[in-house]
C-alpha cells in the first residue's frame, strides 16, 4: 500500500504527457502570494505556450463580488522544486476581462518602462538582496528567541554558526538550493545581524527578469516555511529597539556605468536618485519609516546622503567601483516587503528616462 509520500512523489512522467503548472499571482495587499494549479500538455518551455486563466478576485481583495473575474496571463516559467519532473511554475500578472491591468498589476507598468528604447539599450543590471525573518507559529515570535523574552544583543549572529546563533538554516538551506533547481539567479545566502533573519540575493538579472525571480523567490520560501510550520515576515521591522530592520537592498548598473568613465555615470544618476528622493521612499514600501531611522545601518528616512562604503548611507557605492572607476551602486532604502517591480522599474525610470 502506497502511503502519503509515495503519491506526493509520483512520477508522472511514466505514465503520462500531462504535466502540472501553478499559477502564481500577487494578491490584495500587494505583498502575499497566490496560486493554484491546473493540468497542461508538456513539455512547456516558455510561458507564450501557457493559457490565460481565471480567479475569483473577490476573495483576494482585488475585484467586487459581483463582477469578481481576474485574468491571470503567464509571464514567466521557472522549474517546480516540489513536483519537480517537467511541472512549473508560473509567475503570472493580473487583468480585468477587458485586457485592462488590476491596480495590484505593477509588472504592467515595468514591462513598459523596461520594453523602452533608451532603458533596453542600458541592459539594466540588478542585485536584490532580500531580508526575511521566521516566526515560530502562533506566537509571531522571531524563531530561537525564548517566547516573550529576548536573546543576547546584536553581534555575535551575523553569518554565525552554532545552535544558539543561527536559528533556521535548514529552511534556508532548502530554500537556496529549491532556487537554484528552479532556475532562479539566486546568488547566495547569509544570516542576519538580528537572530531568526536571514538574506538572500537575487541577480544580477536583467530588467524585469530580476523582479520576476524575486517573486517566484518569495513564494518558494513561503511553501518550504508552510512544510517546516514557521511564518515569514517580510516586515521591514519586525522587533522594535535595539534589533536591525529588514530591506531589499537593490543593486543596480548600466552598460555605461560597467563601461571606462562609468562612475560618473554613476555619480550623475545618484543625483537624480537624491532630487526624487521623497518619490521613491513612497513607493519603496509600507512601514519603512520604522526601518529607516538614521540608526541599525541606515540613513534617516528623511534625509538623502551617499558615500563610498558607508552603510549609513541612502545611496552605497563600492570601494571597487570608486577604485575601478566602474561599476554599480547600492540603493539601501527600499524595504524587505517592496514590490520589486516597482523599484526596479523606478530605479531604471528616473536614472535613464527622467529629466530634472
Amino acid at each position: 500500500m502506497a502511503n502519503l509520500t509515495d503519491l506526493v512523489n509520483l512520477n508522472l512522467s511514466e505514465c503520462t504527457n500531462m504535466i502540472i503548472a501553478e499559477y502564481i499571482w500577487v494578491g490584495g495587499s500587494g505583498i502575499d502570494l497566490r496560486s493554484k494549479a491546473r493540468t497542461v500538455k508538456g513539455p512547456i518551455t516558455d510561458a507564450s505556450q501557457l493559457p490565460k486563466w481565471n480567479y475569483d478576485g473577490s476573495s483576494t481583495g482585488q475585484a467586487p463580488g459581483e463582477d469578481s473575474e481576474v485574468i491571470l496571463y503567464p509571464q514567466a516559467i521557472f522549474k517546480d522544486p516540489f513536483r519537480r519532473g517537467d511541472n512549473i511554475l508560473v509567475m503570472c500578472d493580473c487583468y480585468t476581462p477587458q485586457g485592462q491591468p488590476i491596480p495590484t498589476n505593477k509588472r504592467h507598468n515595468a514591462a513598459k518602462i523596461f520594453s523602452h528604447p533608451a532603458v533596453a539599450a542600458e541592459v539594466p543590471w540588478y542585485g536584490i538582496e532580500q531580508e526575511y525573518t521566521l516566526l515560530q507559529k502562533d506566537v509571531n515570535w522571531p524563531l530561537g528567541w525564548p517566547v516573550g523574552g529576548y536573546p543576547g544583543p546584536q553581534g555575535p549572529y551575523y553569518c554565525s554558526a552554532g545552535a544558539d546563533k543561527a536559528f533556521g538554516r535548514d529552511i534556508v538551506d532548502a530554500h537556496y538550493k529549491a532556487c537554484l533547481y528552479s532556475g532562479i539567479n539566486i546568488s547566495g545566502i547569509n544570516g542576519e545581524v538580528m537572530p531568526g533573519q536571514w538574506e538572500f540575493q537575487v541577480g544580477p538579472s536583467v530588467g524585469i527578469s530580476a523582479s520576476d525571480e524575486i517573486w517566484v523567490a518569495r513564494y518558494i520560501l513561503e511553501r518550504i516555511t508552510e512544510v517546516a510550520g514557521v511564518v515569514l515576515s517580510l516586515d521591514p521591522k519586525p522587533i522594535m529597539g535595539d534589533w536591525n530592520g529588514a530591506g531589499a537592498h537593490t543593486n543596480f548598473s548600466t552598460k555605461s556605468m560597467r563601461e571606462p568613465g562609468g562612475y560618473e555615470v554613476i555619480k550623475k544618476a545618484i543625483e537624480k536618485l537624491g532630487i526624487r528622493h521623497a518619490e521613491h521612499i513612497a513607493a519603496y514600501g509600507e512601514g519603512n519609516e520604522r526601518r529607516l531611522t538614521g540608526h541599525h545601518e541606515t540613513a534617516d528616512i528623511n534625509t538623502f546622503k551617499w558615500g563610498v562604503a558607508n552603510r549609513g548611507a541612502s545611496i552605497r557605492v563600492g570601494r571597487d567601483t570608486e577604485k575601478e572607476g566602474k561599476g554599480y551602486f547600492e540603493d539601501r532604502r527600499p524595504a524587505s516587503n517592496m514590490d520589486p517591480y516597482v523599484v526596479t522599474a523606478m530605479i531604471a525610470e528616473t536614472t535613464l528616462l527622467w529629466n530634472p
